[in-house]
């Protein structure tokens, strides 16, 4: 039921949506086309979505496999990312990266988006933790002092050193405040 709304929202992401299903040309055209995806195969064996898996990655695109069943652990295991819905077989979900707890497809693009958020806070704390470590560590170090200047006391130091791991604790925990736009 949610399909439809799940791939209009992975598409909004930037996303490409291909449809790789063991059941025949027409029943796949028609869901294909009511769910609003970018292409589909049909009549897939189990080995042959891992093998499309591989064709799709050596054309040096990042892929995501979502399944639920037996014949998708393969692709999942292969692609860059799979994601298992909750209500999937144990090997589906053991050969997933990601496996969502809830058995709605509308949750993938909630993975995305949630994945992304951490990514980005992820890279502004290497920023600022480096930014932090090349400035103050030549300070502690006396740098100052070299040239005529104040030595740094270990407390202010210390100081300096909890604020920074303050703000990067701070900083992740905004993931807490992460919204479903």
């Amino acid at each position: 039921k949610t399909s439809k709304a799940a791939v209009a929202e992975i598409k909004a992401l930037g996303m490409h949506v291909e449809m790789l299903t063991g059941d025949n040309a027409l029943a796949a055209e028609a869901i294909a086309h009511e769910a609003g995806v970018d292409g589909f195969t049909a009549n897939v064996l189990p080995g042959d979505k891992a093998e499309a898996v591989k064709k799709h990655m050596a054309g040096g695109r990042r892929v995501a496999m979502v399944g639920d069943g037996i014949n998708d652990a393969p692709a999942l295991e292969t692609a860059d990312v799979g994601i298992a819905i909750g209500s999937g077989t144990d090997v589906a979900m053991e050969s997933a990266d990601v496996v969502l707890m809830r058995s709605d497809v509308e949750d993938v693009p909630l993975a995305v988006k949630v994945s992304r958020a951490t990514m980005r806070i992820i890279r502004q704390n290497l920023f600022w933790a480096f930014g932090y470590n090349v400035i103050g560590i030549p300070i502690a170090a006396g740098v100052l002092k070299i040239f005529g200047g104040p030595a740094l006391s270990p407390m202010i130091a210390a100081a300096a050193m909890s604020l920074s791991s303050v703000t990067v604790v701070s900083n992740a925990l905004r993931l807490k405040f992460f919204k479903r736009k």
